[in-house]
């Protein structure tokens, strides 16, 4: 070890109550942020996951231009025989089959346009939680039932109940007349304002029947394993399409770009809140720092008296600035990283959370995102701040006259 690593660690024991709560100020600090970093993305990982498995799932096979300008033509071909084929090319179940219309929804008096679609009632549970959603009746039965599901405002508006005939009245893909009477065997109660109040849902052979479809769909559905595996799923359904068809697969992303938008209105808020944490212990490390300095004025007028140059007395303020916020982020990531990982194990939930998802058919429950940037991005900023803040007492000795600071008081 050099004199400077050496003289640095040895100052920084001069005062150690001094050193030890500036080192507990930057662990906190740093505690916190890993902590409260690993926390928001775990939330975010959570909320676009319950989003997605209400209704829209992970990711989409859809005709080209479909997502912008959703027309009854641009279908995909032979949708259910492509949805089998990724299933067994994948091992994923998850993957279902959806054909979307729309139609004027009747009973006794009352109409309401609404749209309708047309599922896979063996395989519309995996991609969705609005058949377990059912608040009265049950789900559909097969494909080729006579049977409709929908939401339960809705119902309300159409004052249908379960056992009641709905009828529908739209356009078929081939320009003819789409209408069909069926019984309403389930309502849903999903808590999303949109889906409860306009969609209706019935079997896919019936609505291919109705709508003129023939054995063509609007989208494939697919859940994947999970959030952290997403982009593996997704880069192995992008191999499986068929060439020469204009099918696209969409991510959550593009299917639901405002929940994206709401995560980074939100990252920028939480950010403003941590830098604002950080400046605040900035200045209390730039106060122990000038502190120091001053404190050792004399000393530092011998050691230029004695050859040292005020390169070198800087290098070693900024050393102690360096060695000081080391000790204090590692420390402070050990205690954060360790809080993360317990409850990546075990889950967090705040008060009534579960309960509240419960409703819903989702868990309520935040796993923290343990990941190596979650884990030093808020560090990484606290030691360049700090950083910052040592180059101010480091530039002061550079002022220094070695006569006058050897008789400094």
């Amino acid at each position: 070890m050099t004199i400077t690593p050496r003289l640095a660690w040895r100052n920084l024991w001069r005062y150690p109550r001094r050193t030890w709560l500036t080192v507990s100020a930057i662990a906190f600090s740093a505690m916190l942020l890993v902590f409260m970093i690993t926390l928001q993305l775990g939330a975010y990982d959570m909320m676009i996951d319950t989003s997605l498995r209400v209704f829209t799932g992970e990711m989409q096979i859809q005709r080209q231009g479909y997502l912008d300008k959703p027309q009854m033509r641009a279908s995909v071909p032979a949708a259910q025989a492509s949805a089998a084929r990724l299933r067994q090319a994948t091992g994923l179940q998850a993957i279902a089959v959806r054909a979307n219309g729309f139609a004027l929804a009747s009973s006794g008096t009352r109409s309401y346009g609404v749209p309708v679609i047309g599922v896979e009632p063996a395989f519309e549970p995996r991609v969705s939680t609005l058949p377990r959603l059912i608040k009265h009746g049950r789900y559909l039965s097969g494909d080729s039932a006579q049977e409709a599901v929908l939401g339960a405002a809705l119902a309300r508006n159409l004052k249908l109940g379960v056992g009641g005939e709905l009828t529908l009245l739209g356009s078929g893909r081939d320009g003819s007349v789409a209408a069909t009477v069926l019984s309403v065997v389930g309502i849903f109660d999903s808590g999303n304002p949109e889906l409860d109040r306009h969609v209706v849902e019935i079997p896919l052979r019936t609505f291919q029947d109705v709508f003129s479809m023939g054995e063509e769909a609007h989208a494939i559905v697919i859940a994947g394993p999970g959030m952290e595996q997403i982009k593996q799923t997704e880069a192995r359904i992008a191999a499986l399409l068929p060439a020469g068809q204009g099918l696209v697969l969409l991510d959550w992303e593009k299917l639901l770009p405002g929940i994206k938008q709401m995560i980074q209105a939100d990252m920028v808020q939480n950010w403003f809140t941590y830098i604002i944490l950080i400046v605040v212990v900035t200045f209390s490390i730039l106060n122990t720092f000038l502190m120091s300095v001053l404190e050792r004025t004399r000393e530092f007028g011998i050691m230029l008296a004695l050859g040292a140059t005020p390169w070198r007395l800087g290098g070693l303020v900024l050393l102690e600035s360096v060695l000081l916020t080391l000790m204090g982020i590692v420390l402070g990531i050990v205690v954060g990283g360790g809080i993360a990982v317990y409850l990546h194990q075990h889950g967090f939930t705040f008060p009534g959370m579960k309960e509240i998802y419960a409703q819903f058919g989702l868990p309520g429950v935040i796993y923290p995102k343990l990941s190596f940037a979650s884990f030093t991005l808020g560090p990484a900023v606290i030691f360049l701040f700090t950083a910052a803040a040592a180059l101010y007492p480091a530039l002061r000795i550079r002022k220094l006259n070695a006569v006058e600071a050897m008789h400094a008081v």
